[in-house]
């Protein structure tokens, strides 16, 4: 396990692991205590209610900045490769770092706005969540291709290309069917108009939220050779 971590191979690893478990367990929490239907609840759903509200609003916020500091450190890989040898301009990468980090804010609106109570600040911090985070993962794949194959396999493209290509077809059809609901609610019934439009957009965007998971799982092993330090420097005229 400490090799397959080594270098910086455990801040992916811990943003995967640790939103998992956030998603997991938000759910499981809120089915136990009966707020929400076991089946296809939205992920806000599993975090708008005490208890479990406070385990999402927590563990998310600390995705976010595990999400954030995953995504700094791709930068300065792909800025290091880059100057050894030239594959694409460097605003790619940056307009790809500011993208992902703006998904990251919209994660951090989405823990500490409850769905129920700022439904209008809530969707706003989801929708910057999913589409920046999204157009990330394909700025990402499309980079991973451009430095395959020294710095990448094209195994690896591959599969990047794969999950954002899901990501991508997902997100549309979740904005889609959630912008058709008319109301913003925990439980639903079957026979409800609206019900079906829920079911679409619950199912895309758990795709879509597990396939940002799988996609930094495929970091692990560019981040195994990184090393980060930080460079302190104090002036004698202070």
């Amino acid at each position: 396990m400490l090799c397959f971590l080594r270098g910086m191979a455990f801040v992916p690893f811990l943003l995967v692991t640790w939103s998992s478990a956030a998603f997991i367990i938000s759910y499981v929490v809120a089915v136990l205590s009966g707020h929400v239907n076991p089946f296809l609840p939205y992920i806000s759903d599993t975090g708008t209610t005490p208890p479990e509200s406070g385990i999402f609003g927590f563990m998310i916020n600390f995705s976010a900045f595990l999400g954030a500091a995953t995504m700094y450190t791709r930068y300065k890989i792909v800025e290091k490769q880059n100057q050894t040898s030239y594959f694409s301009t460097p605003v790619f990468n940056l307009v790809s770092l500011v993208l992902g980090l703006v998904g990251c804010i919209g994660m951090g609106i989405v823990a500490n706005f409850q769905e129920l109570a700022v439904p209008v600040v809530h969707d706003g911090g989801a929708l910057l969540a999913f589409v920046c985070g999204v157009v990330y993962t394909l700025l990402q794949s499309i980079i991973s291709y451009k430095s395959c194959p020294q710095w990448n396999s094209l195994l690896t493209c591959h599969v990047r290309m794969a999950i954002s290509a899901v990501s991508c077809a997902a997100v549309v059809p979740m904005i889609a069917c959630a912008s058709l609901i008319s109301i913003t609610k925990l439980e639903w019934n079957p026979k409800e108009k609206d019900y079906i439009y829920h079911v679409v957009s619950a199912i895309c965007e758990w795709t879509v939220a597990f396939g940002f998971i799988f996609y930094f799982l495929t970091f692990i092993h560019d981040f195994q050779g990184v090393t980060l330090r930080i460079s302190t420097e104090i002036n004698g005229d202070i």
